[in-house]
């Protein structure tokens, strides 16, 4: 297959990155696998639309989660406005999500050149390599639910391949888990785990799991008492085994 090469477009454009950018996007006909599936652009401008898209969405969402606390104090501190659409985190966000679609397919589309071929095993790679987009934005709450999907995923494609047993609500089952190792952290180890998840947690529980004695946790290694070193629960000497420190009236 002989790709047609597009010459790109003076009208309007400016010569440079912004000018290839436009004609790139602009480009219908070019260097395209016939395995590839994005029959309306060629492969380059097919990573590069990915990644502006994703790039925009990733902005406007983290805009969006913004908009409450800017205009909270818009009227003490009308500069604040700027700072909505000029932060740190609304550029990190798009970043990851532009390149983390764009890594993944430049990847695949680059497999199929080389391999002449296309191959579930291509997702597996592009999908690795794409994890290096969470260097913009690292987010733990982001890594748990993409490896919980990966283990589910995976473990569909076993059912669908034979080599796996079915068992019936098999996704509940590693929701649960993945559940269970946020709550384990949340009592033995709550320095390691997501403060806006912490605060979650008192929210749901109303404050009850932060009265738990940790410190007779940290038998275990985990340091569970360390952001509780002020917190002694006042507890009935009648019902535990050693002497609490504070004195407790009866009545």
């Amino acid at each position: 297959m002989n790709p047609v090469l597009c010459r790109p477009q003076r009208s309007g454009c400016k010569d440079g990155l912004k000018g290839f950018t436009y004609s790139a996007l602009k480009c219908k006909h070019g260097p395209r696998h016939r395995c590839c599936k994005h029959y309306g652009d060629n492969c380059i401008s097919y990573c590069i639309k990915g990644f502006v898209r994703m790039f925009s969405i990733g902005y406007l969402i983290q805009c969006c989660l913004r908009i409450p606390s800017t205009f909270r104090h818009l009227l003490t501190q009308p500069s604040r406005l700027l700072s909505l659409f000029y932060n740190k985190e609304n550029f990190q966000l798009g970043a990851f999500l532009g390149s983390f679609v764009s890594i993944y397919k430049g990847t695949s589309c680059f497999l199929r050149w080389v391999r002449n071929l296309d191959d579930e095993l291509h997702a597996l790679v592009a999908g690795c390599l794409a994890g290096i987009s969470m260097m913009f934005y690292k987010s733990t709450t982001i890594s748990m639910y993409l490896v919980s999907k990966l283990v589910e995923t995976m473990y569909f494609k076993g059912i669908e391949a034979g080599k796996v047993p079915y068992f019936p609500h098999a996704d509940s089952i590693i929701y649960a888990i993945s559940t269970s190792i946020c709550f384990q952290a949340a009592v033995m180890e709550v320095q390691n785990l997501r403060p806006s998840y912490w605060k979650f947690l008192l929210r749901l529980t109303k404050g009850r799991f932060a009265l738990m004695n940790r410190k007779v946790l940290d038998v275990f290694g985990t340091e569970a008492s360390k952001n509780f070193k002020d917190f002694t629960p006042k507890l009935d000497p009648r019902y535990t085994v050693v002497p609490p420190e504070l004195p407790l009236e009866l009545s």
